[in-house]
């Protein structure tokens, strides 16, 4: 599977700065497994609806969850492929801090002679 990556730097920004709310994380980890109402996700916090409602509006924002009308409630929703996508960036990350230190590596390996 390819993994588009090319985020502009506002799309990691926002990315981020949602996922840097372990509420917010909680959320999308939840949305993830089962879409659930504003009001369900609610009941799980020790928080008022609208402070709740205020962390949808950030993850959606970032594009990390959706909301859809379902009858009466907007149903919200985790969104897979800007998880992979945030991923995806990490793992570029990772790559250049492993070749880093597989250079690092072959550099104290050399006979010193």
């Amino acid at each position: 599977m390819v993994v588009e990556t090319d985020l502009t730097d506002d799309e990691v920004d926002r990315i981020f700065r949602a996922l840097a709310d372990s509420t917010r994380r909680d959320i999308v980890r939840r949305s993830l497994a089962a879409e659930a109402s504003v009001s369900e996700l609610a009941r799980a916090y020790d928080m008022s609806f609208a402070a709740v409602q205020k962390h949808v509006a950030i993850l959606e924002g970032a594009g990390l969850v959706t909301k859809h009308p379902h009858g009466r409630e907007r149903k919200v929703r985790g969104n897979p492929d800007a998880v992979r996508r945030a991923q995806a960036l990490l793992d570029r990350y990772e790559q250049i801090w492993r070749a880093r230190i597989d250079r690092l590596d072959a550099l104290l390996a050399e006979d010193p002679e």
